[in-house]
């Protein structure tokens, strides 16, 4: 298929030459591959055909098509689950990035937004891991996202979400607090560890059981700081990791095995799950629009199919 991009020119960029911009928006690409989409006329800024030697400025919108452009298939179903005139709560799918990845630039959850929304220039507010699933806050301009970005805990009141999780804890509230950080000696060097000595970032996750079955528990996650990884990470170590998670479970052999190779049906079947099973759940807002009214309570109740075998296995 044919993929058409763009941006606006920020003001670090401007001054650049446009082939310069262009060369990390794909990054497989080459400086060739784009002279030949300039001088093939499908490199636009502001309406425009530009040649190879433009200099860019700030507040120009660049368009630019890719002739038979691929990329790794992803879910593409994100659906709105509340908005107002500055913000909006967007659902999620598993195994949709909600920004650009080496392999995925055209379907990306910012990007989705920008071709089907009413919001051409959305952006994030905070972001989901790629396998989770739930409610994604998002400005609907870039104007929005610079006030609220820098001050979220303001605007963020709290974060639930859900787990589906290996065995049944033998707490059934517990409030779990560690530091965490990245050990430079890890094989996965994404992976959050606990650590002593003041070594990490103190991390504090409240965790309820909301419901349990013979090997599975479903546990509700309230994270009260918000770490890298923080909740599969916590989980894992309390010895309950998430099912499905690559990293925090069966030692994190299939993450390293999907580097060398993609993941089979055999390798699923040991995961029990094609992503990790965790899910924003909901998601309060103080209301920062009308004084004096109730805080908004946004909850994500579209959990993905693979959760559904899980949920009929619980009894309260």
């Amino acid at each position: 298929m044919d993929a058409t991009f763009s941006f606006t020119v920020t003001e670090q960029q401007s001054g650049k030459n446009l082939l310069e911009c262009l060369l990390p928006c794909i990054p497989y690409l080459s400086h060739e591959q784009w002279l030949g989409l300039t001088t093939s006329g499908l490199v636009q800024v502001n309406s425009v055909s530009v040649g190879e030697g433009y200099v860019v400025s700030t507040g120009e919108i660049v368009l630019y098509t890719v002739p038979n452009y691929q990329e790794a298939e992803v879910d593409t179903g994100w659906s709105l689950l509340w908005s107002n005139e500055q913000i909006a709560a967007i659902h999620k799918p598993a195994n949709l990035p909600v920004n650009r990845t080496t392999r995925n630039v055209y379907n990306t959850l910012v990007q989705l937004l920008r071709r089907e929304s009413p919001w051409s220039d959305a952006h994030l507010l905070h972001r989901l891991d790629l396998e989770t699933s739930g409610i994604l806050l998002i400005a609907q301009n870039n104007q929005v996202a610079r006030q609220y970005q820098s001050t979220l805990s303001n605007l963020i009141k709290r974060k639930v979400y859900r787990a589906i999780v290996h065995g049944q804890p033998s707490w059934k509230n517990l409030e779990y607090e560690c530091d965490l950080s990245t050990l430079p000696d890890s094989a996965i060097r994404c992976q959050m560890h606990p650590v002593e000595d003041g070594k990490g970032k103190k991390s504090q996750t409240n965790f309820k059981v909301i419901a349990t079955c013979t090997e599975f528990s479903m546990i509700e996650c309230e994270l009260l700081t918000g770490r890298k990884h923080q909740i599969r990470a916590h989980l894992a170590s309390l010895g309950h990791p998430i099912v499905g998670d690559k990293i925090y479970n069966h030692k994190g052999v299939f993450y390293l095995q999907r580097l060398e190779r993609p993941l089979i049906d055999k390798d699923y079947d040991v995961l029990l799950s094609r992503h990790h099973l965790l899910h924003a759940y909901e998601l309060t807002l103080n209301n920062l629009w009308q004084e004096g009214e109730d805080s908004i309570v946004i909850q994500d109740t579209a959990f993905p199919e693979s959760w559904h075998k899980y949920l009929s296995l619980f009894t309260d």
